[in-house]
């Protein structure tokens, strides 16, 4: 099974509340993204929203360039429901984060809840880090939370890679100013407690060296 035939029955089995990373609010990223970007108009993309409700939120704050994006339309479909009207004024992007074509330098803010830890490969990482430098504004911001030093090693029947602080600014490298991070304790739905890191970056360069890739596709977010 793929990944997206992975997520996509993923979603299709669990209501919103099921899935084990639920939280009716994200408060941390919120807090992080209102103190990164404090600018209504800010461009801000949420990589792996599934059917979080962090776009709500943001929404209700008064940001009204928003994107979301996640490997599985159920998800989406989900949320755009759960929004009504709303979801008009939210740009909607299927599909996976290390392929899906992202316009250069578009966005002010790089949120990601879950969703770097499930790349085990090196590869798939050296291709999420090309999209952050690709995509973000040159002093954009990143704020990811990965699963902690002592968090779970799975996580959906996958296996995850769990991150200190100094291993995850390894991982984006050099064009990546680590500014703050936290641990927090995750409670899932079930009652069992997960370690979270979250971590809030600067983008320090503008379009990389490393970018020469191919890129192909039409769908451009």
């Amino acid at each position: 099974m793929n990944s997206k035939h992975h997520w996509e029955s993923v979603y299709q089995r669990n209501t919103t509340d099921q899935v084990s990373w639920f939280r009716s609010h994200l408060e941390a990223s919120l807090d992080y993204i209102q103190a990164a970007t404090p600018d209504p108009h800010a461009g801000i993309i949420d990589v792996g929203c599934g059917e979080a409700t962090l776009v709500d939120d943001l929404l209700a704050l008064g940001y009204d360039d928003i994107t979301v994006l996640d490997i599985s339309e159920s998800a989406i479909e989900a949320a755009k429901r759960r929004l009504g009207k709303a979801s008009s004024r939210v740009t909607w992007c299927v599909g996976d984060i290390t392929q899906v074509i992202l316009k250069a330098r578009r966005y002010d803010l790089w949120h990601d809840r879950a969703v770097f830890h499930f790349l085990l490969d090196s590869n798939q990482r050296a291709a999420y880090v090309r999209q952050l430098c690709y995509s973000l504004v040159p002093g954009g911001h990143v704020v990811m939370a990965t699963f902690g030093p002592e968090g779970p090693t799975r996580c959906s029947g996958l296996d995850v890679v769990r991150y200190s602080a100094t291993q995850l600014s390894e991982q984006l490298g050099p064009s990546f100013e680590l500014l703050s991070d936290h641990l927090e304790v995750h409670e899932t739905p079930t009652g069992h407690s997960q370690q979270f890191l979250y971590t809030h970056f600067r983008h320090k360069d503008g379009i990389g060296r490393s970018l020469s890739v191919h890129r192909h596709g039409d769908d451009i977010f």
